[in-house]
């Protein structure tokens, strides 16, 4: 089997999950720039892995009666980490991931307001498999994962789970809700310095009559809550920025009619999306996502991938490209620079262990207790990052699942590991190989072969390369050498 370069793995741990056997020895095959544009060259309608849930040689899901997972939060929550294991699209997902931190809605509050099922559907639904034909929020981030941001942002003012999440359903001209407009100042856009409270009413009137509607009877499996703008609810005076609105420098919104109100919103989107410090933010952001979190962002980088971002006018897909063709990224020395999500562990260890006859429901507590619950990031700030994840007990339920995964794998890597069983140096080394992680220093190589030879002289008999595969494979994916990607 072909083995990817460092700089290959890096790549597909960056902008994937990480890759099963069968994945490593594809990539191998592929030059460095050939792999950045296949990567981000997917077509977002031909990326559903979805239909291959619960056949052979998949990872499982546990069902609790039928697999409902666009109303049933928990099997969305499976269906969301099937598809990080599966799908050939990785970096679509890896960015579906992104885009739900940077505009962190969680589950639970729309849940309170409308009940479990309908709060499902606006997180997770998909138009082809929903009854009544929701798109939840997740199917709007891989719709838009690398288009125009300005088109995301457009996107998610509308989105049903954020007008709940952030109360954009009662901002009314009588009573304008703030929420909405000072977040997406504040965290979607150019961030908290560049705006002033007035600044903060202002949008909020903006935004007056973006509600929801319902479009079916209540509670039928057609009722879904659906974008809105009403015009009755509209605030049609001017409104004043500190910042430029048009190209012109003009900081006001002026009058307009009730009809034509909705364009104020657009207005203000627009202008917040080609700032050049929304540019630079996303550029810093893109620099702790993609290359590093133990290095602050380099100035150089923060300045290219910003111009990057604003002469192809907000596209994503170009500004991708050019972080993951960056001298910076490709850098040796900003490999294994990221801490690992708890789901980037738990995903990349069942794509490098192995995963058949495991249920990606056994992850979902895992993943919960080592700080991460899809679908419910803690605030609108998202999840605290890097360190943050490395609580005690977030450590130790992660060394808890590379032991969970490695036993329920055991039988499937003595067999993977049979033709290199033959000395416990070569059964090292198959096992370091298969796994992404920095190469061992000598002490970590000593041992990891004394724990191979404990228990009496190697023969790499079935019983030995049952215990020991497995265990290596446990020892070093609990590691902390294995938490950074």
């Amino acid at each position: 089997m072909a083995k990817p370069t460092p700089l290959m793995e890096h790549l597909l741990r960056r902008a994937g999950f990480g890759m099963t056997p069968a994945e490593r020895d594809k990539w191998a095959r592929y030059p460095y720039s050939l792999a950045v544009l296949a990567l981000t060259s997917f077509n977002p309608a031909k990326t559903d892995i979805d239909n291959r849930i619960g056949t052979p040689g998949y990872v499982g899901i546990t069902t609790r009666g039928a697999f409902q997972p666009d109303t049933v939060i928990n099997d969305a929550r499976q269906r969301w980490l099937f598809r990080m294991v599966h799908t050939p699209a990785p970096l679509q997902e890896k960015m579906a991931l992104f885009w739900h931190h940077h505009f962190a809605t969680a589950y639970s509050k729309i849940a309170g307001i409308i009940g479990n099922t309908n709060a499902t559907r606006t997180m997770a639904a998909k138009p082809s498999t929903d009854a009544g034909g929701a798109k939840g929020q997740i199917e709007l981030f891989r719709e838009l994962a690398l288009g125009k941001f300005r088109d995301l942002l457009v996107e998610t003012a509308k989105d049903v789970a954020m007008l709940y999440w952030l109360d954009g359903r009662l901002n009314t001209r009588a009573l304008p809700q703030e929420n909405y407009g000072r977040e997406l100042m504040e965290l979607f856009t150019f961030g908290v310095e560049n705006y002033t409270e007035p600044d903060v009413y202002a949008a909020a009137r903006v935004f007056t009559g973006w509600n929801l509607i319902n479009t079916g009877q209540r509670d039928t499996p057609a009722a879904y809550y659906a974008f809105n703008y009403n015009a009755a609810q509209h605030d049609t005076g001017p409104k004043d920025f500190s910042f430029a609105i048009y190209p012109n420098g003009s900081r006001r919104i002026e009058a307009r009619s009730a009809a034509a109100g909705m364009q104020d919103g657009l207005d203000l989107i627009n202008a917040l999306a080609i700032h050049p410090e929304t540019a630079r933010r996303m550029a810093r952001r893109l620099w702790t996502w993609f290359v590093s979190e133990t290095d602050p962002p380099n100035a150089a980088f923060v300045d290219q991938i910003a111009n990057v971002y604003l002469k192809n006018d907000t596209n994503m897909r170009p500004v991708i490209r050019a972080v993951l063709l960056s001298p910076h990224f490709t850098n040796p020395s900003r490999f294994h620079q990221r801490y690992a999500w708890p789901v980037e562990f738990v995903v990349r260890a069942m794509k490098e262990v192995g995963h058949v006859g495991f249920s990606v429901d056994t992850a979902i507590p895992g993943t919960l207790n080592m700080g991460l619950q899809l679908f419910e990031p803690p605030d609108v700030n998202g999840w605290d990052l890097g360190p943050a994840w490395f609580s005690t007990g977030g450590m130790l339920a992660r060394m808890n699942f590379a032991s969970q995964l490695a036993t329920n794998q055991r039988v499937a890597l003595r067999e993977a590991s049979r033709a290199s069983g033959g000395t416990p140096e070569s059964l090292v080394g198959f096992v370091v190989d298969r796994l992404s992680i920095p190469a061992l220093a000598p002490a970590e190589r000593a041992a990891l072969l004394d724990y191979v030879r404990a228990g009496g002289a190697w023969t790499g008999s079935d019983a030995q390369l049952l215990n020991k595969s497995g265990g290596l494979f446990h020892l070093l994916t609990g590691s902390g050498e294995y938490q950074f990607v």
